[in-house]
């Protein structure tokens, strides 16, 4: 029992960041279920399947608060599903001894990113207004649908920097089309984890209280888009991850480091984040002292 309701919190936790970034439910769910000892395909198909129901909440709750573009949405999720069903495929056959340090090797890179992109850059909105395009949304949604079933996330991390580095839409309606496209991405993975490995490898307790804490925090998420600074929250979330995978690779038999190295690393990498949030606090505080208004850019438009 208090597994599962660790679980919910997990799920409540990582939709109010994924729903109020655009990125983060799948990685930082997948991260701690890898660190538990969960089977690496196993724990994506968890996620997966409970994303189902958390982005379809969602994406209901950033409809209604205006925060969507169905043309992007359709033209990002449906290459998006194909992607995923493809990498649920790929990541099914591996072996556990292979894909548990390859998954946690795609999750510290990602979560790298994060920490990197969201403590250096604001938002950029230069060209908000023109359209995105085919070719450079299909693309961008295979890649991202692979990634996100391969390391059991990476469909927000992927997706939202790209469409907010290209200016065109509003950073709400980035967040908002990505957390409501991901709803067929999921469903496109889900499937591909039940063929590859079964629904008997899957535990469908922990898939019900990762999504009953996701479906709490939907609407609240889409409420706080208008709200939180995204740098502070992507610099916390991305060194939560970058720490917790940098465990899980130091531990395993890729490297299996001396006591020693390893806590040398983690003080370092707690440092550098803690320096990290610190930064982006005091870039947020600055950029509200620019603008009290709250429209500088670190901060997300309030919708019409």
């Amino acid at each position: 029992m208090r597994k599962i309701l660790l679980l919910a919190l997990v799920g409540l936790g990582a939709q109010l960041v994924d729903g109020s970034l655009g990125m983060a439910y799948g990685v930082t769910s997948t991260t701690l279920l890898l660190a538990v000892g969960v089977h690496a395909a196993a724990a994506s198909a968890t996620v997966h399947l409970a994303e189902i129901g958390t982005t379809l909440a969602s994406g209901a709750a950033h409809w209604r608060f205006g925060n969507v573009d169905a043309k992007v949405v359709a033209r990002i999720g449906i290459p998006g599903a194909v992607g995923a069903f493809a990498g649920a495929t790929f990541l099914s056959n591996l072996s556990t001894d292979a894909a548990a340090p390859i998954m946690s090797l795609i999750l510290l890179t990602l979560g790298s990113y994060l920490l990197v992109r969201f403590t250096t850059f604001g938002l950029p909105r230069g060209n908000v207004g023109k359209p995105l395009r085919k070719r450079f949304l299909g693309p961008l949604g295979l890649l991202a649908g692979f990634v996100d079933a391969t390391g059991g996330g990476g469909w927000g991390p992927i997706g939202t920097p790209a469409i907010l580095a290209s200016g065109r839409l509003e950073p709400r309606k980035v967040i908002g089309s990505i957390d409501t496209s991901e709803f067929l991405v999921a469903v496109a993975a889900s499937l591909g984890f039940l063929v590859g490995i079964g629904a008997e490898n899957i535990n469908f307790g922990w898939v019900v209280a990762l999504l009953i804490g996701g479906v709490v925090a939907a609407p609240v998420a889409a409420w706080l888009v208008r709200k939180v600074p995204p740098r502070v929250l992507g610099s916390a979330v991305g060194g939560m991850i970058v720490l917790t995978n940098s465990r899980t690779l130091l531990r395993g038999d890729w490297f299996d480091a001396p006591t020693t190295v390893r806590y040398g690393c983690y003080t370092v990498i707690c440092a550098v984040w803690a320096a990290a949030v610190a930064h982006s606090i005091r870039q947020h505080l600055t950029e509200q002292q620019r603008n009290p208004i709250g429209t500088g850019s670190d901060s997300m438009p309030r919708p019409s």
